[in-house]
């Protein structure tokens, strides 16, 4: 089991790393935080260590010692990690590969496994239909694969644990890797603070050297998989890190090392390094770029320049609308305005309705306070991203980042549901304390009812991506200790803060609403393709980085992305609020909110059409199960979000109406 070391301390964390990149004395460069420049001397121990299988066929991770590998002469340890990665399903260990700093390698024999067993024999052939990868990490960095396919190459993350062709299955025994070097410049680097691997140091001169001894960082790490047939007799005396007999020659365009069961597997390795031209800070750009990158820039400035133009059409043609209706009912006198209201139908004849306290109160401040919450920890969380203090190099910062936010951001959620509650309640705050729970509780249950039921799923599966009993106590607590104490003290504040008073008195006896041509249901159901079209670009890039195994690190597209979002729920909620009142239909409050948040549900069907037709491979109801679970869980925060700023801003433009409305 992973060790959990840390957790508790995740504010302080977070809070000293960005302290100590934002202080950091003598900084002559820029590195993102959470890596930091590492220099080796020659010789100097290179140690590789494993990260979990994953396949995009299943979407279920397996840890690297499931399967038949050699394990290392100390045993299997756990690597330090954070909160993001035992969530991500991140399993990091030490592995039996050893290099030596600039030392070239070949023909190293590694071990002989122990014969194949039936159930181990099964198990293999199974990963390797499922088409799991094998994933390596040396000095922070993932070990990358070149496939060459007509006059250009791809890139890959990993290898694979083998092939099947034919009837028979092959599995990759030899690895050649090629460790990319850069020659040490700078006596005294930026230090930069960060997350990186525990067991990492920072030295400032060499063995015994001064600070400005020579020496090499790490800027690359590629693999090249072969299967060779090694003669298993032939490695009976040989120790691990031996030479092995015959010279091994890998060509990864044939494979020769059959499995067959009860027949052990001989692995063996070769190292050379390579100087690059590649800068220490410059070493993540082969993982940084995007497949598609010319078609991702165009469709999302395209996209910004479309929505940015209906959007600026929808708000003039609004503003001159309204201030046309409101400077002709100012001009007019008290006797002109009572004939005007009884020969002319609108907006103006709801305003004694307008703000009668719409259906179950409670279960939309709920959502409100929620819906704040998510926001803001999305707004946060992109920016501090887009800014690189979440950067690919710190595994596991971006989901840590984000819950980190999203605990702080309780008070925020506690306040803004207890005002809403208030407002409506006309200054009254009773009940406030029962709203601040439920607003505690609301999303971080559902949330837990999803990952719950996942999370059997994955137990069934004995996937590292099932989140340990252990992790799960730490999150409760974090929940009960940190969110809703939080929470509650956002609602004392929201309690303490004077309401916001309506411009316009409500009758007692509701008015009549008329009948409508269209149901107003299909209205707000349509209206949520517009901020669909917003992200729907972004959310293919998103998906595949999700779901395909893509690094995904456009956080400032991202961003962008999130403000016109944003935007544009509040203008299409604004724009349908107006059109039914104008029908005289006072029941503005939930059409508002579903208005904004009905892209909610063009994100899931989406997501289906993911699943459908770009996800062919995957494989097993698990699988599908687990793909629409957390697809239910993102659409509801989406939904919470989206509709909370409809919401927000179409109360803001209600009462900014009719508070320029003359009214006895």
């Amino acid at each position: 089991m992973a060790r959990l070391r840390g957790h508790l301390l995740l504010v302080l964390v977070l809070a000293a790393t960005a302290a100590a990149f934002l202080s950091a004395p003598g900084a002559h460069g820029f590195y993102l935080p959470g890596s930091y420049p590492h220099k080796y001397n020659t010789g100097d121990p290179l140690n590789v260590k494993v990260n979990s299988l994953t396949s995009i066929d299943t979407e279920i991770p397996y840890s690297y010692y499931s399967l038949p590998f050699c394990t290392p002469q100390e045993g299997v340890k756990d690597s330090a990690e954070n909160l993001g990665e035992l969530l991500m399903g991140d399993r990091i260990e030490n592995s039996p590969y050893r290099f030596k700093m600039y030392t070239n390698e070949s023909n190293v024999f590694l071990c002989r496994s122990a014969p194949l067993a039936p159930d181990t024999f099964v198990l293999l052939k199974k990963r390797i239909d499922e088409m799991y990868q094998v994933n390596l990490i040396l000095d922070n960095l993932p070990a990358i694969r070149y496939t060459k396919k007509e006059d250009y190459f791809l890139r890959w993350t990993g290898y694979p644990v083998g092939i099947r062709v034919g009837v028979d299955y092959y599995v990759f025994n030899h690895l050649q890797f090629t460790v990319l070097v850069h020659k040490y410049e700078e006596a005294n680097m930026a230090r930069v603070m960060g997350t990186g691997d525990a067991t990492d140091g920072f030295p400032s001169g060499g063995k015994g050297g001064s600070a400005g001894s020579s020496g090499w960082m790490v800027v690359g790490f590629e693999v090249v998989p072969c299967s060779i047939k090694h003669n298993p007799d032939d490695v009976k005396s040989l120790k691990m890190y031996g030479k092995y007999p015959r010279n091994i020659k890998c060509d990864p365009t044939t494979v020769s090392m059959s499995i067959k069961e009860n027949d052990p597997i001989v692995y063996t390795y070769e190292v050379s390094f390579v100087e690059s031209d590649i800068k220490w800070p410059s070493r993540w750009d082969a993982y940084l770029k995007m497949e598609g990158a010319k078609v991702h820039w165009f469709s999302i400035l395209n996209s910004l320049m479309v929505i940015a133009f209906l959007a600026g059409i929808v708000f003039v043609i609004l503003l001159r609308t309204v201030r046309r209706d409101l400077t002709r009912y100012e001009e007019l006198d008290s006797e002109a305005q009572a004939q005007m209201n009884e020969e002319l139908s609108g907006w103006k004849l709801v305003v004694s309705d307008v703000f009668r306290a719409p259906s179950n109160p409670m279960l939309l401040c709920v959502m409100v306070g929620d819906g704040v919450q998510i926001l803001g920890m999305a707004v946060v969380t992109i920016l501090f991203a887009a800014l690189g203090f979440m950067s690919p190099a710190s595994r596991g910062t971006l989901i840590t980042g984000m819950l980190f936010f999203y605990l702080v951001l309780g008070i925020l959620a506690g306040y803004a549901g207890v005002r809403v509650w208030k407002t409506i309640k006309c200054g009254d705050h009773t009940g406030w304390m029962a709203v601040s729970w439920r607003v505690a509780c609301f999303f971080p249950g559902i949330a837990f009812l999803i990952l719950t039921t996942l999370n059997f799923l994955l137990w069934g599966s004995q996937s590292t991506g099932a989140i340990p009993f252990s992790l799960f106590v730490i999150l409760i607590l974090l929940w009960f200790c940190i969110s809703v104490p939080l929470t509650l003290v956002g609602g004392l504040l929201g309690a303490k803060a004077p309401h916001i008073e309506y411009p316009v008195r409500t009758n007692q006896i509701p008015r009549e609403i008329p009948p409508q041509k269209y149901p107003s249901w299909l209205l707000v159901l349509g209206a949520g393709t517009l901020p669909f079209g917003t992200l729907f670009i972004e959310l293919f890039f998103i998906m595949s980085s999700i779901w395909m195994g893509r690094v995904y690190y456009v956080f400032g597209f991202l961003f962008i992305v999130l403000l016109l979002l944003v935007i544009v729920c509040a203008e299409v909620s604004l724009v349908l609020t107006y059109m039914h009142l104008c029908v005289e239909d006072w029941k503005w409050w939930w059409k508002s909110f579903f208005s904004s948040g009905s892209v909610a549900i063009y994100i899931f069907l989406y997501s289906i059409n993911y699943l459908v037709f770009d996800l062919k491979s995957l494989s097993g109801p698990v699988s599908a199960t687990l793909y629409l679970g957390y697809s239910l869980f993102m659409v509801i925060a989406i939904m919470l979000a989206t509709g909370t700023v409809g919401f927000i801003s179409s109360f803001c433009f209600v009462h900014y109406l009719f508070s320029s409305v003359k009214a006895d």
